[in-house]
């Protein structure tokens, strides 16, 4: 699966990128939300998230790169997301808010700075729909690749199958067609590719193309 970062997009011209995602292969659109603490960046939030839903035919997948994330879950939630995806470091009580992401109707996810280790998840991996490993250190888009990542992804995917669970693993930055066939050999389920896609000549053809290795 491919979720475009609209973090990447041209925020004056929104609902048309939007639109192009729309009529592309994009499986899910993913959202990137900094809240300037967690992460040291600030991207936008809730109404930019309610503007892009307006617009959307395909399922928001929305990243929370925020501190207390509990507080926002039911208004990202009716702001569109489809996906709740949390950060393992901002989670004082990670199964509590799993619990309540999935009672919102949504699927829950998991995400993990480049540092924290996957088997931190084991207690938890059955109760969780995505984890979103991050390829880069979380905060601004055109990072590169963390190489670790491949290794991780191996690990993460042992968990996954040592559980009997379906969780499915998404790869979060640095993403492009050199690293994208190895990253989906080691397990990877869902891409997220942002600068490779929006700053490429043609982004849908550039989203075709991601699909089909």
């Amino acid at each position: 699966m491919i979720a475009p970062s609209v973090l990447a997009a041209d925020f004056a011209n929104l609902q048309r990128d939007v639109e192009m995602l729309n009529s592309s292969d994009a499986d899910w659109i993913h959202v990137d939300i900094m809240d300037g603490v967690f992460v040291p960046n600030i991207s936008f939030g809730i109404p930019v998230c309610q503007a892009i839903n307006k617009h959307a035919q395909k399922p928001l997948d929305v990243h929370l790169m925020i501190e207390q994330p509990d507080r926002y879950l039911e208004a990202f939630r009716d702001a569109g997301a489809a996906v709740l995806t949390v950060h393992y470091e901002a989670c004082n009580h990670l199964h509590r808010t799993l619990q309540f992401i999935k009672s919102l109707g949504c699927k829950a996810g998991v995400a993990l700075n480049p540092h924290t280790n996957v088997q931190l998840l084991k207690d938890t991996i059955a109760d969780i729909d995505l984890v979103c490993l991050m390829s880069v250190n979380p905060g601004f888009g055109g990072q590169s690749f963390i190489e670790h990542t491949y290794s991780k992804v191996k690990e993460l995917k042992r968990l996954i199958s040592e559980s009997n669970a379906e969780t499915l693993i998404e790869i979060d930055g640095g993403v492009n067609a050199q690293n994208a066939p190895e990253l989906m050999e080691a397990g990877a389920d869902v891409l997220v590719a942002g600068s490779f896609v929006f700053k490429s000549a043609d982004p849908a053809t550039t989203i075709s193309n991601l699909k089909a290795i």
